[in-house]
């Protein structure tokens, strides 16, 4: 947005303003989450919400371990914005999306060695395995546009533009819920239809964004986009190393929503269930919160490419503040509207009060994690890599230590009070390293 540039003011309407459009993309992507949890729950037997909570999480780890094609392109692009270097950022996204059809092709490849996993991991039922393989053998077409699409949304929020990324996740999401409620509810294709919709939508949404995308660098940049120079040593060694610290973050993170999943089957499978349900919650939350921390992304590569100390820490202290009252708000609204949420994701009555029984770890977590969410869109920004790969390493082994020990004591209470901790381990160790990120001024 052009208002960065006339301006080294980043006050907190300023960071709301350029959060809104995000707030709404990013409330789409967990409402799908939601409506697939809503249709699988409404089919009266457990092992459809059951397999789809499996196969979904492994999927999410999956792709989101690969996040660093958004977020590594995220702090490229928006530090090559602030000197004005057009070319670098098209070669940047030239770069990624060669490495988004790599990965895609490898996941592709070890799909069968995945079902093995899953198996000797989650232990499901034959019925529930069959239906986990279902899903999976669908879902894993849609990879490669998926990660196309990381690529295409970190480089509108690197150059600011985040009613278009917003756009686009609105679309992809809205798309999504479309095909798979008509696939589900009109067609009863149940978790093939969920997998389906989401295959369908990806690619829709990847071919309209690629042509708008073409048509915005030769417009905008007056550069014709061109695979061709790309092979630089030390742009790919730098790319190499921010991608792969990303990678290593990544993966540590979404192990640890993936260790719920386990914990709860565990359990038994009613709160492997609940334990889903009740990650939709922390997951809308999240997703919200992270409206501040993605547009937050793009202000600090560009104060830091200008070189601007001054705004870099107006942006850090305003985007704190605003995240922690939004944060407040969130915990409200779920205290007043849980109970209801809760009846529309699921008619199962034992699901609904094992449930209940859990809605003070859906109020407080929240405002206490809103300063982890926002310290990593900090330190992404900055393009500070390595010292996020550390923190997340740190915090995840301190989670699992802390909720092997709780889960014993304190049963699925011991899985979310652990996941609690896990949240202030991310804030505390983030927190230790911002001072690195001062040295680029």
């Amino acid at each position: 947005m052009e208002l960065f540039k006339s301006s080294s003011k980043f006050s907190k309407k300023q960071i709301i303003l350029l959060s809104i459009p995000v707030f709404f993309s990013n409330i789409a992507i967990p409402l799908v989450g939601m409506v697939d949890t809503g249709l699988m729950g409404n089919l009266g037997e457990t092992k459809y919400l059951a397999a789809t909570s499996i196969a979904t999480s492994v999927m999410t780890m999956i792709i989101w371990s690969f996040g660093f094609l958004r977020m590594g392109t995220v702090g490229i692009v928006s530090q090559a914005y602030g000197r004005s270097d057009y070319r670098e950022i098209i070669k940047t996204i030239l770069r990624n999306l060669i490495i988004a059809l790599i990965v895609a092709f490898i996941i592709l490849i070890f799909l069968p060695s995945l079902k093995i996993a899953i198996k000797y991991f989650f232990s499901p039922s034959d019925e529930t395995e069959v239906l986990v393989n279902t899903y999976l053998n669908v879902r894993v077409f849609s990879v490669p546009a998926e990660l196309i699409i990381y690529v295409l949304v970190g480089f509108y929020l690197g150059i600011q533009k985040t009613k278009i990324s917003s756009l686009l996740i609105i679309i992809l999401s809205g798309l999504n819920i479309v095909f798979s409620s008509l696939l589900v509810l009109t067609f009863d294709l149940k978790v093939f239809g969920v997998a389906l919709g989401t295959l369908i939508s990806s690619y829709i949404t990847l071919i309209i964004f690629l042509i708008y995308t073409y048509s915005f660098f030769v417009k905008k940049f007056k550069i014709i986009p061109k695979f061709e120079n790309l092979l630089v040593k030390s742009k790919l060694i730098k790319l190499f190393n921010i991608n792969l610290d990303i990678f290593i973050r990544t993966v540590f993170l979404t192990f640890a929503f993936l260790w719920v999943t386990y914990l709860g089957s565990k359990i038994g499978e009613d709160y492997l269930a609940v334990n889903t349900i009740l990650l939709q919650f922390i997951i809308l939350s999240s997703f919200f919160l992270d409206a501040y921390a993605f547009s937050t992304e793009g202000i600090i590569g560009f104060a830091i490419g200008r070189r601007n100390k001054n705004s870099f820490l107006e942006v850090v202290k305003n985007s704190i503040q605003v995240s922690f009252v939004t944060a407040i708000i969130i915990s409200f609204l779920f205290l007043i509207f849980y109970r209801e949420i809760i009846f529309v994701i699921t008619d199962i009555e034992i699901l609904r009060f094992i449930a209940f029984q859990h809605i003070l770890w859906i109020i407080i977590i929240p405002p206490i994690a809103c300063f982890c969410y926002q310290l990593d869109g900090i330190f992404i920004g900055a393009s500070q890599t390595k010292e996020i790969r550390n923190a997340m390493v740190v915090s995840v082994l301190g989670y699992i230590l802390f909720s092997i020990f709780l889960t014993r004591h304190l049963d699925n209470h011991g899985i979310w009070f652990s996941l609690l901790l896990f949240m202030i381990l991310r804030s505390l160790t983030l927190g230790f390293y911002f001072k690195n990120i001062l040295k680029k001024f």
